[in-house]
């Protein structure tokens, strides 16, 4: 998808963007370890069902003579040290795939609230979030000891980006950032940007640069974090010294826990309540893009908007307009909203991990 993800590229695409124990998995085997690690054993929590190509390939690898392409790795040779000829290989392999470029035409959050709602707020998921919990409890609870960030919202996350590692991206990295970085000119230097960070990673970590795979953004593993992502804020969660957010369940989810910890988390505060509105008071507050923490709920109160639910403390609070099946739909945010939006930036995206976080717990309270 897309943090950061934790990894919100633009309108929403992952960002990420983004544990606990010993324990060792949920993954997907579609996704091969990084190289020289050994693979997760996997814990099955729902089997996946697809007629797809389990590795989407580009239809004509070799663009390492393109001048783009070489002018990047003179780049890298300069700045970083890399060895020219061994990334004019890497390139000889990778390709440009126009489904990416295709995909990035239409990100999911464009679309409305009521559908994209359909596509997160499903039993399958709902359930399959209960089943991660109760799989990866140990390592759930080390992260929240540690990051201060609860089970259901980690959860949550995981759940949205990769469906709790079964679907992590069928794309190679180095393609997918090669598309977007040499063939999207509309973002070209952010993806440039990432591709840099992605070779990097790839040799801190010991990586084949043709092995990682992803999202066609780019983005990693179970949290779908961007190369950037994955460097300041992945962490190594049962203790291994690795920090494999592919297969390695307790790494992904201290990885997500930290990222959150790392932009401003508030544990045990709220995330958002539906709420009441009355008159025409709430426009001036009112937001469908990116609804800000800054008013009290007393002068949210004198605007003619109160929380549809009890809620404790004197939090800041924002205001939020989704669109819903039959009109439309409020919500009072708060501050750890906007946390989420860190990770991506849709309200949509942050709406859906806030309705699976209710699902599991039954409040906003996490």
């Amino acid at each position: 998808m897309k943090h950061s993800i934790i990894a919100a590229i633009f309108g929403g695409a992952c960002l990420a963007v983004f544990s606990g124990c010993s324990t060792q998995t949920s993954s997907t085997t579609n996704i091969p370890a990084p190289a020289d690690r050994k693979p997760a054993q996997p814990v099955e929590v729902a089997k996946p069902v697809s007629d797809e190509p389990k590795v989407i390939l580009p239809p004509s690898p070799g663009i390492s003579q393109r001048p783009a392409v070489r002018e990047f790795i003179a780049e890298m040779s300069r700045k970083h040290g890399f060895s020219s000829a061994e990334l004019t290989r890497a390139f000889d392999e990778a390709g440009t795939v126009p489904a990416i470029l295709d995909a990035m035409a239409k990100p999911y959050e464009a679309k409305p609230w009521h559908a994209y709602r359909k596509l997160f707020l499903t039993e399958k998921r709902i359930n399959g979030g209960r089943d991660f919990m109760a799989t990866h409890a140990a390592a759930l609870a080390q992260a929240k000891s540690r990051y201060g960030v609860a089970p259901e919202m980690v959860t949550a996350i995981i759940g949205i980006e990769s469906a709790y590692g079964f679907k992590p991206g069928k794309y190679r990295v180095i393609d997918s950032l090669s598309t977007l970085a040499f063939d999207y000119p509309r973002r070209s230097s952010f993806f440039r940007s990432e591709l840099e960070q992605f070779l990097l990673l790839c040799r801190e970590e010991g990586m084949d640069y043709l092995q990682p795979l992803g999202s066609y953004a780019g983005a990693m593993g179970m949290p779908q974090f961007m190369p950037s992502s994955y460097r300041k804020l992945a962490a190594d969660g049962d203790g291994d010294g690795k920090r494999d957010i592919w297969s390695n369940a307790a790494d992904a989810i201290a990885s997500v826990a930290n990222y959150f910890a790392r932009n401003g988390w508030h544990s045990g505060e709220p995330i958002a309540v539906p709420a009441r509105i009355s008159g025409d008071g709430y426009r001036e507050v009112v937001s469908t893009k990116n609804p800000k923490a800054t008013q009290t709920l007393g002068e949210l109160a004198h605007l003619g908007v109160t929380p549809a639910e009890s809620v404790s403390g004197g939090h800041k609070a924002g205001l939020v307009q989704l669109a819903g099946e039959t009109g439309p739909e409020y919500w009072v945010t708060f501050h750890n909203f906007s946390t989420i939006m860190r990770y991506n930036h849709s309200p949509l995206y942050a709406m859906a991990a806030t309705e699976l976080v209710r699902e599991w717990t039954g409040a906003g309270h996490r």
